[in-house]
């Protein structure tokens, strides 16, 4: 189980980075901090993953890991940054944690 919080808090930091990025390019007066707050995460990331994948395939800890950072980095983006929710796109963005989901449920 600890394994899977691990999982959790790594995909929380997979979300962090390319977050930061696009704070880095909306906002060139705090570049510096953005972009180091993108490495800090990329580095919590990594970390973190690593730990959850003493115990979880690393194919399903992966999975897991890139398909929350997508489904939420993506959901940020249209709340916050206006990007397109177009009906396709949310169905595929359900379908990737539809298949995190699975994972986690026959893993």
């Amino acid at each position: 189980m600890l394994s899977w919080i691990y999982l959790g808090i790594a995909a929380v930091f997979e979300i962090g980075w390319p977050l930061g990025f696009k704070l880095a390019h909306l906002y060139p007066q705090g570049r510096i901090p953005a972009i180091a707050a993108s490495v800090a995460a990329m580095a919590l990331s990594g970390y973190f993953l690593y730990l959850a994948q003493r115990t979880i395939p690393i194919g399903t800890a992966y999975a897991v890991w890139t398909g929350i950072g997508a489904f939420v980095t993506v959901l940020i983006g249209i709340i916050f940054f206006e990007d397109p929710a177009t009906l396709p796109r949310l169905a595929c963005l359900f379908a990737i944690m539809a298949g995190v989901i699975g994972l986690k449920l026959i893993g």
